[in-house]
């Protein structure tokens, strides 16, 4: 089974776009916007993924990526 990577960090540093800029825009704090950076969430609100997207001018698939060869079960963030 894979699993889901997370690009975030990559993105706003391509645009870039501090946590506390993006936090603002966005309206999520800096301690969830970072869990999603990170990769330590479980979960992203569509709503969420899509003022993310309008705040970074990008698509969803420049944030998430899907890896098939990854196992969730050696990631901390899973956990």
């Amino acid at each position: 089974m894979g699993k889901i990577i997370l690009r975030l960090d990559r993105v706003m540093a391509d645009r870039k776009m501090s946590l506390k800029d993006l936090s603002e825009i966005v309206g999520v704090s800096n301690v969830n916007l970072s869990k999603i950076k990170t990769g330590k969430i479980s979960a992203i609100r569509f709503s969420t993924l899509v003022a993310i997207c309008e705040a970074l001018d990008c698509q969803p698939g420049d944030i998430l990526e899907y890896d098939k060869n990854a196992s969730p079960e050696n990631d901390e963030s899973q956990k």
